[in-house]
Formats: structure tokens, C-alpha cells, sequence
């Protein structure tokens, strides 16, 4: 059975190696680094997925105000489950969790990124599944 829970300051070492698997190496020290600064946003959400006492995934949620319509929305900023624990509902327990959050705030929409890239396949089938559907780009620039 799957645990979804608020994140901890002692998760820090955890959700690096999970970040690690997501593609963006990391040390514990840099995690509690970032997480201290998202922490302090109360319109950050980081929850975590225990099985067995072991964290096997996280999602971390952002509530956005709109300029273009009253609604506010939650994004989906970081999902990642560990890669020997998938297929196991971990990432829909993740996302189920998500949304009760989002609409406990009042949102009435999620949204999320994922890149283009032929290793995020398996991911972007996962979203659909879920009932998410692509509807546009996303563009960035380096500063």
C-alpha cells in the first residue's frame, strides 16, 4: 500500500536521488537548499509516496493565479516515482493526491511540462492516461 504525505526536511537525501532519476543529478545539501525556499512559498505543495518505510516517488504542486481568467490552477512542477518501483499506481496515487490539493485551493485545472525527448514517452502515455491532454508548447531561454 501506497503512503502520500507532506514532505520533511530528513526526506532531503531521498527526494535528490529521486531528482537524480528525473534527470537532474543533485546532492542531498543543494535539495535542502531548494526545499527550504519552496517551503516558504505557502503555495508550494511537496508531497511524498512511502511504501515499506521507503520513499518511491514525490510530486511537487504550485498554485498559479491567472491573468487571463478568474480560475486559479495548480501545476504539476516535479512527478517522479523510483524506476524499481513503477507500475505499481505510485504515479496515479501521486496525481490523485494532487488534484484533491488542487481543489481543496480552489483550482479547477492542472497543468504540467514534459519534454520532447524519446526516454519521456512512457511518461507522456501516463499523463493521458490520467485524462491530461496536450495542448500546446512550452518555450524557455537560459538568463
Amino acid at each position: 500500500m501506497v503512503l502520500i504525505r507532506e514532505s520533511r526536511q530528513s526526506d532531503n537525501h531521498a527526494l535528490a536521488q529521486l531528482m537524480g532519476e528525473l534527470g537532474y543529478p543533485t546532492s542531498a545539501e543543494s535539495m535542502r537548499k531548494r526545499m527550504k525556499a519552496i517551503e516558504l512559498n505557502p503555495m508550494n505543495g511537496t508531497f511524498i509516496a512511502e511504501m515499506d518505510n521507503l520513499i518511491v516517488g514525490m510530486i511537487g504542486l504550485r498554485l498559479n493565479n491567472n491573468y487571463e481568467y478568474d480560475d486559479s490552477v495548480v501545476q504539476v512542477v516535479s512527478l517522479v516515482t523510483r524506476a524499481d518501483y513503477r507500475g505499481m499506481g505510485i504515479g496515479g496515487a501521486l496525481i490523485l493526491h494532487a488534484e484533491e490539493w488542487a481543489q481543496a485551493r480552489g483550482a479547477n485545472a492542472m497543468t504540467l511540462t514534459s519534454g520532447i525527448k524519446p526516454e519521456r514517452a512512457a511518461a507522456h502515455e501516463f499523463y493521458k492516461s490520467k485524462g491530461y491532454d496536450i495542448n500546446g508548447y512550452r518555450f524557455s531561454k537560459k538568463l
